[in-house]
């Protein structure tokens, strides 16, 4: 005889993802808003060695707004700085040093820890919060571009392994969002740059208005006017929130649209020892994906050329010699095994709609490679 007894649940998530300025400064209340009145709760801070080397006062900032704001929440320990970049994902020393923090200064499951840095500090902390205890509630305080209208706005943490990106990490989704404008003025153009490939992939998947947009103000995001900087973080942003909350948050399937261009960027990464960073990636990515759906018949010449120009508006260099070879049919092997099942790849089908498909003809991603490389030699950027 056999016995089934099935068990089924639903458990809601909300949190908020808020855009201030300045939010130490002891007359803004942004981040103790957040907080559960109902407890006075320690907050363990962790930072960005990056943001803290531009910042140089933060430290000092934040331990006057603890002493400020006392009666609202405790300052577990001096902020933790911790390494930025790929490098804190790569050396797992970094995140046990922030659970073993949690054991030292009794940081459980009603305290939070509070990551302020870019998008690669904010996965490996979130991963950190999320396996002690088995889940510490985290406020991101995301300061790069691409941070602030991606990767921290999602539900994702992760740290990398055995030279994949993302290998360990977890679903869980974060207390709070708080993101400072501010943290952006010290950017270098890099960073600031890179960012913006994230909203293009999100327009170009599901909103060609947005994409026409970007287009439209690309000279003024090149000289890196802050206003419509705003405005692209905050649209991103709103679409990403849309996507995972309509859609298949925590990845059951296969089907992950956003992943756009991320197939081909997740490899080159690896493979320039992150020589390229993320968003600078994920640009190239891109714009083979585009090339791919180009050649496949999808797009026409004119789109594509609209694709490449507001790259190389913004000033993406749109490829790399790690392109070359085998390297990016075994990065779609490992992507595919990273996505487990299926092979899921988004592509264009026009400006503004994705379609996926389950296969990859490596011949034509080899000529994709090709033009993609010619786009980035010369000014007439489609000569079919």
């Amino acid at each position: 005889m056999n016995t089934i007894i099935e068990q089924s649940f639903a458990v809601p998530f909300k949190y908020h993802v808020c855009f201030s300025e300045d939010i130490f400064a002891q007359n803004n209340t942004a981040f103790i808003d957040l907080l559960d009145k109902s407890r006075h709760a320690k907050v363990l801070f962790v930072v960005d060695k990056g943001v803290n080397d531009a910042h140089p006062k933060l430290i000092a900032q934040l331990e006057t707004y603890a002493e400020a704001y006392s009666e609202f929440f405790i300052h577990a320990c001096p902020p933790i700085v911790v390494e930025g970049g790929e490098a804190s994902k790569n050396d797992e020393t970094i995140y046990k040093r922030i659970v073993e923090a949690t054991h030292l200064y009794g940081i459980d499951r009603h305290s939070y820890i509070a990551v302020i840095g870019g998008g690669a500090v904010i996965d490996m902390v979130g991963f950190a919060a999320a396996i002690s205890h088995r889940g510490i509630r985290l406020i991101r305080i995301p300061t790069t571009v691409l941070s602030q209208n991606d990767s921290a706005v999602g539900v994702k943490n992760s740290v990398n392994l055995f030279g994949k990106k993302n290998y360990l990490g977890t679903f869980t989704p974060p207390y709070a969002v708080l993101n400072d404008f501010n943290f952006l003025t010290t950017l270098d153009d890099r960073d600031w740059r890179s960012g913006i490939s994230e909203a293009i992939k999100v327009a170009l998947i599901k909103d060609l208005d947005f994409f026409t947009w970007i287009e439209h103000n690309s000279p003024a995001l090149a000289k890196r006017e802050m206003l419509p900087m705003q405005e692209l973080i905050i649209r991103c942003a709103q679409m990403h929130l849309n996507h995972i909350s309509g859609k298949d948050p925590f990845e059951f399937g296969s089907s992950r649209p956003l992943d756009f261009g991320h197939w081909a960027a997740h490899k080159l990464e690896h493979l320039s020892e992150f020589r390229i960073r993320h968003g600078e990636a994920v640009a190239i990515g891109i714009a083979l994906d585009a090339t791919y759906s180009f050649l496949k018949g999808w797009i026409s010449e004119d789109d594509l050329s609209r694709i490449i120009s507001v790259f190389k508006a913004l000033g993406f260099e749109l490829f790399a010699p790690e392109l070359a070879g085998d390297n990016l049919i075994k990065g779609l092997q490992e992507f595919q095994e990273h996505l487990g099942g299926q092979l899921t790849i988004m592509l264009l089908k026009a400006l503004g709609k994705g379609e996926e498909v389950h296969e990859m003809d490596h011949a034509l991603i080899d000529q994709s490679v090709d033009l993609l490389k010619s786009f980035n030699q010369q000014e007439d950027l489609v000569n079919s």
